[in-house]
């Protein structure tokens, strides 16, 4: 199963993650050595949030991983929600649709 993280951003999140990037950065790697993240970057234009891809068995993943990212505990995220996305197309689609132009 795949799951959105969505991190809302504080009003000056551009500069104010900026201690915190190569923290968080490490973190993230660390999550993606253990196979939970699968992608995630900053919304651009206006930078104003965030969104990562957790691919996992529960919510729990991006949870703890938000409980303990240096941008939320250092308040550069001020609020986060984790939903989970039913992924249909795409080579890591976890419920693929049949080809209906494959016999």
């Amino acid at each position: 199963m795949h799951y959105l993280l969505f991190y809302d951003a504080s009003d000056d999140y551009a500069e104010r993650r900026m201690p915190f990037r190569a923290a968080h950065i490490a973190y993230a790697r660390q999550a993606i050595a253990r196979g939970d993240l699968v992608l995630g970057g900053a919304l651009a234009d206006p930078v104003d949030g965030a969104v990562l891809v957790f691919r996992g068995s529960s919510r729990a993943i991006p949870e703890a991983f938000a409980a303990g990212d240096p941008y939320v505990v250092n308040g550069a995220v001020k609020s986060w929600r984790v939903r989970e996305w039913t992924t249909v197309v795409g080579a890591l689609a976890e419920s693929p649709l049949p080809d209906p132009f494959v016999g």
